[in-house]
């Protein structure tokens, strides 16, 4: 069916195929057909990788007030109250989805009747409920397996080039008050290099976030920020992307190309920070020493290597016993075994990878962006949830909250049943392959190494301002590539690398403050007066068809 045909209509339009995009699809295929369209294989994104868990207060001795404190306390001062609330607040029916999509969530031994829940770093109650160490996995497979439903199509191996907006009707650009309005997008099978348009009434973004922007990260390979480069081609508000999260204790592994996961339930579960010499320096650093935010312990990590030239620190849980070790971690024990380390009578090397985009494509409580017909929900979205720094495990239940939300949305959109105009077929005619790919390659390398040396976790004004010329010129270079060639993933995915380093690098001088996540040494104090969120625009449509004049 959507291999043969150039044209396809829809009701729902995901990109995306983690926990927020598959629990939106299930919510909405009770009114409506969807249509998910992912690149890669479904289970490839970061839903898959997370290992700690849910964050969904359980238990009588905590409490919605508690956790709520906790994010708030968490999100320096910047994660938004109200939505902070209401997402706390499906921390129950969230655990009810999770066991009803079939997620084998861990019962508490003695009483199966109740869940197991882990700490934390940052919480301060046990209330991270899990199967075992790799919970997302089993979140992911539950997930596919349950969207096999008649309203349902799931395709893989299918890339979004970009939205569909009114910008494609005409080159002239909307009036300033007409509202810009999404009726879907082009979308590249990746096999076949056939781009069709895809029509619908509504589209969500659930493309996740963009680890791959940086050298070292725990993220899939499909994390290239392509949604919030999409959106703001498109010309909807983004935000918060100073704000970009390293996790403290990725696998020192030199003989691997990406970054495994230590999750942060391992210091949740008592295992200490030491360095070489074996001392605990997080003792001096935080009163919750290992169990401090992200931020903090990331930060401190940082700051010691820096300091004694030394290439990691490690994780101590050999006190805990190899039983329970084995029981506990077990994806995380066979890994280490498989590299050569024995966790259970050795430390675990560790240092920080970038992790998570805690801003991204700014909605309301609703799912809805400033574009009409185009929601967001998961790490693509900058929902204000987290602030200047997320707190552990709730990034899952935010993602299962606002794929919620964002299906309440969808059906009032559906039921004003708006006529979608007939659109351009993708214009690729002037391109040929000039036999020059091996630049893609080149160019992304630069790229991640100027974010990982110049916008990681420590910043400086002389530094952003360096890395923001770089950047515009190797765009500039990504840019006419782009245009001059037959249009593929890896340049999709270069260009919206491309994007969202530059906002990301705008975002991050633009807040003469340290704050969080985003540390910069000429401003290391954290100022009342920038209580506030980051948030651009593009100032004019960017054109979307394959040869258009892009102003951005």
């Amino acid at each position: 069916m959507f291999d043969s045909d150039k044209h396809f209509d829809t009701d729902f339009l995901i990109l995306g195929s983690g926990v927020a995009g598959l629990s939106f699809a299930l919510k909405a295929a009770e009114f409506g057909k969807v249509l998910v369209v992912t690149k890669g294989a479904a289970e490839e994104g970061s839903t898959a990788l997370a290992q700690g868990g849910v964050a969904a207060v359980q238990s009588p001795d905590d409490s919605v007030e508690s956790h709520v404190g906790d994010t708030l306390e968490a999100g320096r001062g910047l994660a938004h109250e109200d939505v902070v609330r209401r997402i706390v607040e499906y921390g129950l029916e969230a655990a009810r989805e999770l066991l009803a999509v079939g997620v084998p969530l861990d019962r508490k031994p003695g009483n199966g009747d109740l869940l197991s829940l882990t700490m934390e770093g940052g919480h301060s109650h046990k209330r991270i409920i899990h199967v075992a160490d790799a919970t997302g996995r089993a979140i992911e497979e539950s997930y596919i397996a349950a969207v096999a439903h008649p309203n349902i199509t799931l395709l893989t191996n299918q890339c979004a080039i970009d939205l569909l907006t009114q910008h494609h009707l005409s080159q002239s650009h909307p009036r300033k008050d007409e509202p810009i309005r999404c009726w879907g997008a082009y979308i590249l099978g990746e096999k076949t290099g056939i781009v069709r348009t895809v029509r619908a009434k509504v589209t969500l973004l659930a493309t996740g976030g963009g680890g791959r922007l940086y050298q070292h990260t725990t993220n899939s390979p499909v994390s290239t920020a392509d949604g919030v480069a999409m959106a703001y081609r498109a010309g909807a508000t983004v935000g918060n992307l100073e704000f970009f999260q390293f996790h403290p204790t990725a696998l020192f592994d030199p003989g691997s190309e990406s970054c495994y996961l230590i999750s942060e339930s391992v210091r949740g579960e008592g295992a200490i920070l030491r360095d070489s010499g074996g001392n605990r320096f997080m003792k001096g650093v935080d009163p919750k020493m290992e169990l401090a935010p992200r931020d903090v312990v990331a930060r401190a990590i940082d700051l010691h290597l820096k300091r004694t030239g030394e290439r990691c620190v490690f994780l101590d849980l050999k006190h805990k016993g190899a039983d329970f070790i084995r029981s506990r971690f077990p994806n995380i024990y066979n890994h280490c075994l498989s590299r050569g380390i024995d966790i259970t009578v050795e430390w675990i090397p560790v240092v920080p990878a970038a992790h998570y985009m805690c801003g991204g494509v700014k909605v309301d409580m609703g799912a809805r962006t400033d574009i009409e017909n185009l929601l967001a929900a998961g790490e693509v979205a900058f929902t204000g949830m987290h602030g200047a720094n997320r707190l552990a495990s709730n990034s899952l239940l935010e993602s299962l909250a606002y794929a919620h939300f964002a299906a309440e949305s969808a059906k009032k959109i559906l039921e004003r049943n708006e006529a979608i105009p007939e659109l351009p077929d993708w214009d690729d005619s002037g391109v040929f392959d000039r036999q020059e790919w091996v630049i893609i390659r080149h160019l992304r390398e630069e790229i991640t190494r100027l974010m990982w040396d110049y916008v990681g976790i420590v910043r400086s004004d002389d530094r952003l301002e360096a890395v923001r010329r770089l950047l515009h010129y190797l765009s500039e270079e990504v840019d006419t590539f782009y245009r001059a060639n037959p249009v593929r993933r890896d340049i999709i995915e270069l260009r919206n690398l491309s994007m969202t380093a530059n906002l990301v690098v705008r975002s991050a001088l633009s807040r003469k403050e340290s704050r969080g996540l985003c540390y910069n040494i000429d401003h290391p104090k954290t100022k009342k007066s920038f209580e506030h969120d980051t948030e651009f625009r593009s100032s004019s449509f960017s054109s979307d068809v394959h040869l258009g004049n892009d102003s951005n």
